[in-house]
């Protein structure tokens, strides 16, 4: 059985009996965020690109429980540097996948930026990507933070996808109406919103792609999760 539970923004835990997936680690400095970085306990870390909304927490959370992080080359490059331990990194990048003992991780590609931003200066951490994770013979795809690609329409023709977890908040990603038509292009059977509300320039209303996908127009069925709430993938 799969669960994925929210912890807000772009922040899952993705868990099957063999392992405990944490995406985008944003918690500390995050104003939606009703848990601690040491509250979570991954096995593995997925970083989508380098912006500190997405890198967030990983590097405490990969210090302290010395569980496995996956991003593209440069942000493990990166991760290393800022403490993360060599021999628990895994670079990958677009368009490769690998099969692990849990599961099978592929990377996709993904509209958007991808630099570490502080007051020491900018960072190079390559290019941005999204994630297909088929764990027990299902696949989610996290997208990350994208806009609306034609891409999006051989993700789908390629994987059977179960669950698209999906950005709304428009402004820095997809909003609303290309989420709704990103779930087509997946032809993903739930679409499930994220990175929204976090900020005010991203506020949305995630019932609003709901019922934009309950028209019967659309294959996908939408579902909101509340942040701590946990859905079941059935």
């Amino acid at each position: 059985m799969l669960t994925i539970t929210y912890h807000s923004h772009s922040c899952f835990t993705i868990t099957s009996d063999k392992v405990k997936i944490l995406t985008d680690p944003f918690i500390k400095g995050n104003p939606l965020a009703k848990i601690k970085p040491s509250d979570l306990k991954p096995d593995l870390i997925l970083v989508s690109h380098g912006h500190g909304d997405h890198v967030g927490d990983t590097v405490e959370i990969a210090k302290r429980s010395k569980c496995r992080v996956i991003a593209p080359y440069e942000l493990i490059v990166f991760l290393q540097r800022e403490g993360v331990p060599a021999d628990n990194c895994h670079a990958m990048h677009i368009g490769g996948s690998y099969n692990f003992d849990f599961g099978r991780i592929k990377l996709t590609p993904a509209l958007h930026g991808s630099a570490f931003v502080s007051d020491k200066g900018t960072i190079y951490t390559g290019n941005p990507c999204g994630y297909l994770i088929t764990l027990e013979g299902q696949t989610i795809y996290f997208a990350g933070d994208t806009g609306l690609s034609s891409d999006m329409k051989l993700t789908g023709e390629n994987n059977k996808i179960k669950a698209a977890l999906l950005p709304i908040g428009g402004n820095f990603t997809m909003d609303i109406e290309d989420a709704v038509k990103a779930s087509d292009l997946l032809d993903c059977e739930i679409a499930i919103p994220m990175h929204y509300n976090t900020f005010d320039v991203i506020k949305q209303d995630p019932y609003m792609l709901i019922k934009a996908l309950e028209d019967g127009k659309h294959r996908t069925k939408g579902v909101v999760v509340g942040i701590e709430e946990t859905f079941i993938l059935e």
